[in-house]
């Protein structure tokens, strides 16, 4: 009895247990090695063909999961029904829609800056815009290249600090110091919100607002402003005002191919561009015009130094390093969801797709309709997919903003905009749960 025991001593059972816990891990490994072996023979023997059919049908299944956002119940509310409660606010442009996006590049546009970079002001004292950063002219210079939306070529990039301070500087280099009358600035109605209040904030002696272009009858010399595609109605534009002595400042902040087809390389005078709608980085306050005539380019160049002495060096080199991720993501050895364009025009598709029911489905609204164009970036026919959505209450409702807010959904009058407060403009860019949100309660709204 003394005998057995000791040979269950505390010592011998802690011995067994160790040699059975190794035995069991030796076992595991051996079945898992005889499995990859399993696996990589049956791979050597499957047609080097059929592998990369089998990868592609991977792939396709993974772009169609991940760029057709149609929310749930869940995802839109947050796991619980809309009760009509909350406030969806689509007043502003704020194109949050971007970030699932750049959540799934990961550290692809990540930037460290030390603490010894960018002391002085200048950036390249010998160009005529001595505060743009060489690596950001370098990469907005290839992406128009890759769209094929605007020459660069006998251009100069001026960079400001989004494109509303470079909309101001054009104004201030068109314009003369010794005018015996201000220029009258126009633009077809409906206009972009915001240019009658920046263009008279200052109460310049140089330039007023001079209201719907379709309607300009003054004499006097005149600075048209062509939104194209236009916000907020989305459609492509022209110059309106059919006499001389006018100067056009083409505002192309949505020509871009994941809004619109892009039918040609823009070329004109003077072109504006931002990264907040044509990347998604709002934030980074980046914005940069073409400009063909050096004189006018220098005149922008002075308005910013007097107005903010250049733009931020920290944020033009993260808007290289976006833009340039955003050039290679459309070369052909990019992964298909990877494409940056590719995978937002599909986002922005589907987001039209589900509006449009809404709207057929309550009854009380309209939206415009869009002639299809081939776009050359896609290589394809497809029709506009504007960022915000031109929505009219129809019937008795005259005032469709006030109608919706009764609803808690935000939007901004048309009245802003020029014309009848029937129309509101509605951002298509927010993130995928308000957007579920404000589609399932417009779809619900009924006489």
């Amino acid at each position: 009895m003394a005998n057995l025991r000791s040979l269950f001593s505390p010592r011998h059972m802690l011995v067994l247990s160790i040699a059975l816990n190794v035995s069991l891990v030796l076992k595991i490994i051996r079945q898992r090695k005889n499995m990859r072996e399993k696996v990589s023979r049956v791979s050597m023997e499957k047609p080097k063909d059929a592998q990369i059919d089998e990868e592609s049908q991977i792939e396709a299944s993974s772009i169609q999961q991940n760029m057709h956002p149609t929310p749930s119940p869940s995802a839109v509310n947050g796991g619980d029904a809309d009760d009509g409660r909350n406030v969806i606010n689509l007043d502003h442009g704020d194109p949050t829609m971007y970030e699932k996006y750049w959540q799934e590049m990961g550290d692809k546009t990540t930037v460290v800056i030390p603490g010894w970079q960018f002391t002085s002001y200048f950036s390249d004292a010998g160009n005529l815009c001595w505060f743009l950063e060489p690596e950001l002219a370098k990469e907005i210079s290839r992406l128009h290249k890759v769209v094929g939306n605007a020459i660069t070529e006998g251009r100069h990039i001026v960079v400001g600090t989004g494109s509303s301070q470079l909309f101001l500087a054009a104004l201030y280099a068109f314009t003369e110091n010794d005018a015996s009358e201000p220029f009258s600035v126009v633009s077809a109605a409906p206009y972009y919100s915001s240019y009658p209040a920046a263009t008279d904030c200052l109460k310049s002696g140089l330039y007023k607002w001079g209201g719907d272009a379709r309607n300009f009858t003054e004499t006097g010399p005149y600075i048209e402003l062509v939104t194209s595609p236009n916000n907020p109605d989305g459609f492509v534009r022209q110059s309106v005002v059919n006499r001389s002595g006018g100067i056009l400042v083409h505002d192309l902040a949505y020509y871009w191919p994941q809004y619109t087809p892009i039918t040609s390389a823009a070329d004109y005078e003077l072109m504006l561009f931002t990264v907040s709608k044509s990347t998604g980085h709002a934030g980074m306050r980046i914005g940069w015009a073409l400009v063909k005539d050096p004189s006018i380019a220098k005149k922008m160049v002075k308005y910013i130094e007097l107005s903010t002495i250049g733009v931020s060096k920290d944020s033009q080199l993260r808007a290289a390093k976006v833009l340039k991720v955003v050039s290679n993501s459309c070369g052909t050895a990019a992964r298909p969801r990877e494409n940056f364009f590719a995978y937002c025009h599909l986002l922005m598709a589907e987001r039209w797709k589900l509006l449009r029911e809404a709207v057929k489905q309550s009854g009380m609204f309209s939206l415009p309709e869009f002639e299809p164009g081939f776009c050359n970036f896609f290589q394809r026919l497809f029709e506009p997919l504007p960022a915000f959505a031109w929505l009219k209450c129809e019937g008795s409702v005259e005032d469709c903003e006030s109608f919706l807010k009764s609803h808690n959904i935000c939007t901004r009058s048309g009245r802003h905009f020029g014309v009848s407060p029937s129309y509101v403009r509605v951002s298509m860019l927010d993130r995928d749960r308000t957007f579920g949100c404000f589609v399932k309660r417009l779809s619900q709204i009924h006489l």
